[in-house]
């Protein structure tokens, strides 16, 4: 993994949950994996978009932890708004990238993009990260 040198997926319990990766994590992009398990689909044998919103706001919440002000002491989604633009069908892996859009000293914007490993678009999530400072 590139970045600091941890599991962003293990500090995340529902991330291990839903059985997402995190194969990079940079100030610039985050990128992980979210195979498609009968377990989180809905009807029709495709992703739950709950899972989808889960899995974008895992790697944008990566990001914003990756580029906290020196003296924060942590961060947490305050907004997230979800477009569905696919089916994640089951048996398939979807791959997200969470770009920052902005980064301020008491939030940040990240959109997350996911797509099917074969490039088919499955959602777009755009979330605001609250920056906590210590009391």
């Amino acid at each position: 993994m590139r970045g600091k040198h941890m599991d962003f997926a293990a500090a995340m319990p529902l991330a291990a949950t839903l059985g997402i990766t995190i194969h990079e994590g940079t100030k610039e992009r985050v990128a992980g994996r979210l195979p498609v398990r009968p377990d989180i689909c809905t009807a029709g044998h495709i992703v739950h978009g709950g899972a989808i919103m889960a899995f974008a706001d895992c790697l944008g919440a990566v990001g914003a932890f990756l580029t906290l002000p020196e003296g924060a002491s942590g961060t947490t989604t305050i907004e997230s708004k979800s477009n569905f633009l696919g089916a994640g069908p089951e048996g398939a892996v979807l791959v997200g990238e969470a770009t920052p859009v902005k980064i301020g000293k008491r939030v940040s914007v990240w959109q997350t993009r996911i797509r099917t490993e074969e490039g088919a678009e499955v959602a777009l999530v755009t979330q605001t990260q609250m920056v906590l400072w210590p009391n």
